[in-house]
């Protein structure tokens, strides 16, 4: 089989650049690397450090190489999930959020063949979010954004969103829900809980608000991916249909059957293992699957076309989640 181009639908990034023009937007929320050696360096944002983060997170020539490694053609560019600053005055997240999304459509300029992109909005301030999604989508061709799954214990539910639920379905683009500020973070901090559970719980969380909130269902057009397989969403999906029918709590937005709300979803495949990808594909269907590899953090995969290539599924499919959905998604 003569494979299609590869398009990783989930990777992030922040140049030395970037994090320069962060520092003098605003130093007190400066990010900052201290290198660890050759490989990584701690990531600290607003006094907050993330270690290991490593050197392809900010050095192209890195990048490069791991995206040959990994048999990765293009990767869709987003801000690094430290960088949302949801907490911080909203006229700083603002300016922040603009400023990384401008560094990303140049990075695509420079790399056309390489790097596609998706903003990242400052969510604390819908209107603001909203405006931003509309100069990313019309002046800098960007081609959706991502965005966290909670907004500072706010989900996405929550009225005040609704501008940016409407920018985004207005515009046609791709919204990708990213785990942020894991819901019980108080009893996942051993075992590294907070991210090997906190994270794909907080992305079924967020879904589940915008099922039965009654996002997907006041916008039909919406396109919403899930990162990391959708969190326990696919394996709960049945759950939730079920709940409807039986209790009167899940019909406060939704007088129908959330089944078909919940089949909107798209997913990546992010879930280092065969037969959980596999299920995936078989329960969500292959159109709704994107390569997907979290790069460049310890907890995505270099492994992500390889582990497409060696599933039961035809060629036709294979070729859909490598390239084809992601392509329709973003418009190209």
């Amino acid at each position: 089989m003569t494979r299609p181009r590869t398009i990783d639908a989930h990777t992030h990034i922040l140049t030395e650049e970037m994090i320069a023009l962060l520092a003098k937007e605003a130093p007190w929320i400066a990010p900052k690397l201290t290198p660890i050696d050759d490989d990584f360096a701690v990531l600290e944002v607003a006094g907050t450090p993330y270690r290991p983060f490593p050197r392809g997170g900010w050095e192209l020539e890195r990048r490069f190489k791991d995206m040959d490694a990994a048999e990765v053609d293009v990767q869709v560019l987003s801000a690094a999930p430290q960088t949302y600053l949801y907490d911080q005055d909203p006229a700083l997240t603002t300016a922040t959020s603009a400023l990384q999304n401008d560094q990303i459509a140049k990075l695509v300029k420079e790399h056309p063949d390489r790097f596609m992109g998706i903003a990242t909005l400052p969510m604390q301030a819908p209107e603001n979010a909203a405006a931003e999604l509309r100069r990313a989508v019309n002046e800098l061709g960007m081609h959706g954004a991502m965005i966290g799954s909670n907004i500072v214990g706010k989900n996405l539910d929550d009225p005040a969103l609704a501008p940016v639920w409407a920018a985004a379905e207005e515009l046609g683009v791709l919204m990708i829900i990213h785990p942020a500020n894991v819901a019980g973070a108080d009893r996942l901090r051993s075992y590294y809980l907070q991210n090997l559970i906190g994270n794909p719980l907080d992305t079924t969380i967020a879904a589940a608000c915008l099922v039965f909130g009654g996002v997907m269902e006041r916008h039909p057009k919406l396109n919403v991916l899930l990162v990391h397989g959708g969190g326990f969403v696919p394996y709960q999906a049945g759950r939730w249909a079920h709940g409807w029918h039986v209790r009167p709590e899940p019909k406060t937005n939704v007088d129908k059957s959330p089944e078909p709300l919940i089949d909107r979803f798209y997913y990546d495949t992010i879930l280092h293992a065969k037969p959980q990808l596999e299920f995936l594909v078989a329960s969500a269907g292959a159109p709704r699957v994107l390569l997907g590899s979290d790069y460049p953090y310890d907890m995505g995969t270099g492994e992500c076309v390889r582990q497409v290539d060696a599933l039961w599924i035809d060629d036709s499919e294979k070729n859909a989640i490598w390239n084809g959905n992601v392509t329709k998604l973003l418009g190209l």
